[in-house]
């Protein structure tokens, strides 16, 4: 009998895996033993770092885009669809739709994260963002003709994509502003929700000079409640409120709400025991990327990583024999900290950040994994 392995979202984690898998059980494919299904409700596949360069006129969106079909191997069935389903008991997936039903014995959650500034009163009508495709592009046309007064990037949403890239972007702003002649011009000012600024302390203690080197104002332990668009103030739990006139954010991210319905986790997130990122709240299910709770930043390399965990792990139970494989937590992720300088973190679960004193090189390393990114896509790196 056929094995049915079905991935679903074609992001980093769920396209890496399919890949991972047509390599790894060749064999069985070729011989109709199993068969590998991902499931994308749409036919690109969109690497979001890109964006982040994008207001600042150094990358168009579509240097983020490729069609799914071109970085699929062909042994890997794919399907465009958005499922509307999952029934864990009968190990079966509903669409939207005319699409028919699929049932599998094996299933991957690479849902990923998304966008919910609604949460937010006046969010969408008041802040831009560069998390999204039509938000970086809206924000370059106004990043562009902004000469003086007060731009605020506030962290409203936690976790979120790119852990990163808030930091990143008030770096990049800063040095951008300055090779144009306009920093004395403007304020820039920086919120994080809680009393530092950012997540991971061994981040935040390294971040928290170069801020103030740069006269970065920072307000932490900012969380915003609400934002009014004609007055331009946005407004704080806290009730500390800051005028902008500018005011890019890092909005509210969700799940899926199947994930929830289905029972396996809560907003949209996948309970996983975090070295197997097996589901525990159901057989024969894993989750990897934002989709699984594992605690690790919601990072494209967590994904890639734990798309390899995912894919052992699945070969030694389609061949009957005990899967070994764990995750260690491994992340590793660029920090720009201008407009030709970055710096590098690589951590796990036991071991801590040190990010690598900034450079030019370091810099010129991420834009050069940005464009060998498809390769890693398509499994070749």
């Amino acid at each position: 009998m056929t094995e049915h392995v079905v991935i679903v979202g074609g992001g980093t984690g769920g396209t890496v895996l399919a890949n991972d898998l047509a390599d790894r059980l060749e064999p069985e494919l070729d011989a109709g033993d199993v068969r590998v299904t991902l499931v994308n409700d749409d036919p690109d596949h969109v690497y979001k770092p890109v964006w982040l360069y994008v207001p600042f006129g150094q990358r168009e969106p579509d240097d983020g885009r490729r069609p799914l079909a071109d970085l699929v191997d062909d042994a890997v069935d794919l399907r465009i669809g958005r499922v509307s389903d999952i029934d864990t008991e009968s190990q079966r997936l509903e669409f939207h739709g005319r699409t028919p039903s699929v049932g599998y014995d094996h299933l991957v959650l690479a849902t990923g994260s998304t966008l919910e500034p609604e949460q937010i009163p006046g969010l969408a009508e008041g802040g831009h963002d560069y998390y999204s495709e039509s938000g970086a592009t809206d924000l370059r046309d106004e990043l562009l003709g902004f000469t003086e007064g007060d731009l605020v990037l506030s962290v409203i949403g936690t976790p979120h994509m790119c852990p990163a890239a808030p930091l990143e972007f008030v770096f990049m702003a800063d040095d951008w502003l300055r090779e144009r002649g306009l920093r004395e011009d403007v304020d820039l000012t920086y919120t994080y929700p809680i009393q530092r600024v950012h997540g991971n302390p061994h981040i935040a203690e390294w971040a928290r000079p170069l801020m103030e080197e740069r006269d970065i104002q920072v307000e932490t332990f900012f969380n915003a409640e609400s934002i009014d668009p004609e007055a331009e103030t946005i407004t704080s739990m806290e009730e500390t409120e800051l005028d902008y006139d500018l005011l890019v954010t890092i909005p509210p991210h969700g799940g899926v709400n199947l994930i929830e319905e289905a029972g396996l986790g809560d907003d949209g997130w996948v309970d996983v025991d975090k070295h197997t990122l097996e589901a525990e709240a159901a057989e024969n299910v894993y989750a990897l990327g934002d989709t699984a709770d594992t605690g690790v930043p919601n990072a494209g390399s967590v994904a890639h990583y734990q798309a390899g965990v995912v894919g052992q792990r699945l070969a030694s139970e389609i061949r009957g024999r005990p899967a070994t494989a764990t995750y260690d937590g491994k992340t590793l992720c660029f920090i720009e900290t201008g407009m030709d300088a970055a710096s590098f973190v690589e951590f796990d679960y036991e071991s801590p950040p040190s990010p690598a004193p900034p450079s030019q090189k370091l810099h010129w390393s991420k834009l050069a994994y940005n464009e060998s990114y498809w390769l890693t896509a398509r499994g070749l790196l």
